[in-house]
């Protein structure tokens, strides 16, 4: 067979990413199976020390010994078999069994963030936001430890919501976009310690689009600032346009450093049907966030 040529060299080279694409999945596809088998034998560990101890009335010393033995066999696990990490697997059962919803979603989460919402959060509601979150946007461990932090479930979930989605969306999809929108959003990684104006707030948000991406929910997808939308008589631009993965909607912010007014409302308004007339795809929903 001949060797590949000149002419064959851009179709090797699609051939090479389908290749690479597909080696990715693959390891994609293996951690998050070894991840859940790791947890799930976690779970069957904590489970089995509970029901040894209520059997047999063993207590500290008998999860010590099972560390000090464990180890000797397995010393290269990953996680080990400390003690502590034998508790927090008796922990981590005795916290979920009676709570079907969130010990499906704790499979898929590495057992580190697993930890972490374990020792950091108590309410099974806020629980079921930030594994839920984590699942969605493959949050690591210190950016979910930020997001805790920064009491995002209370300003996600708790703040009263101004909008319009019960008037405009289908129940269901309005009740989804009720559940990926925050009502207030912390922009600290921004650095703003003095009034500044809006194109500067743009830039700075810009620079920081991943920051700012986690601090709005999980789901955006940044599709760019000052966006072109251009109309048989003339071109208009959004300060910052997104698209929600779960949603299958466009949303537009539109920056102002004063206080509403119902112009802005107007002009908001006037953008979507933009939006909806000349961006929007045939699948995708049209999303009055105001």
């Amino acid at each position: 067979m001949s060797d590949i040529t000149t002419q064959d060299l851009s179709e090797y080279k699609g051939f090479l990413s389908q290749v690479t694409e597909q080696i990715r999945r693959s390891r994609t596809r293996a951690a998050q199976a070894v991840n859940k088998e790791a947890v799930n034998l976690y779970w069957w560990l904590g489970e089995h020390i509970v029901l040894n101890q209520n059997q047999h009335g063993w207590g500290k010393s008998f999860v010590e010994r099972l560390s000090r033995d464990l180890n000797k066999l397995f010393p290269d696990a990953k996680f080990g078999f400390s003690a502590r990490n034998l508790w927090d697997m008796r922990r981590f059962y005795l916290e979920y069994k009676d709570h079907q919803k969130l010990r499906q979603l704790v499979a898929e989460i590495p057992w580190g963030q697993n930890l972490l919402v374990m020792s950091k959060v108590k309410d099974n509601s806020e629980r079921l936001y930030y594994l839920s979150a984590t699942k969605e946007s493959a949050w690591s461990r210190d950016t979910l430890r930020e997001q805790i932090n920064s009491k995002a479930f209370e300003r996600h979930r708790l703040a009263h919501k101004n909008h319009n989605f019960g008037t405009t969306l289908p129940k269901q999809l309005a009740e989804q976009a009720e559940q990926s929108m925050k009502d207030i959003y912390m922009f600290d990684m921004l650095g703003i310690a003095e009034p500044i104006i809006e194109t500067e707030i743009e830039r700075r948000m810009v620079e920081k689009i991943k920051d700012v991406i986690l601090e709005l929910g999980y789901g955006f997808s940044f599709l760019g600032n000052q966006y072109r939308i251009a109309t048989p008589d003339s071109e208009y631009f959004i300060d910052l346009l997104f698209y929600h993965r779960k949603l299958q909607a466009l949303v537009a912010i539109e920056l102002k450093r004063t206080k509403f007014k119902p112009e802005h409302a107007g002009k908001m308004n006037f953008y979507l049907n933009l939006l909806d007339e000349f961006v929007k795809l045939d699948h995708q929903v049209f999303q009055p966030s105001i």
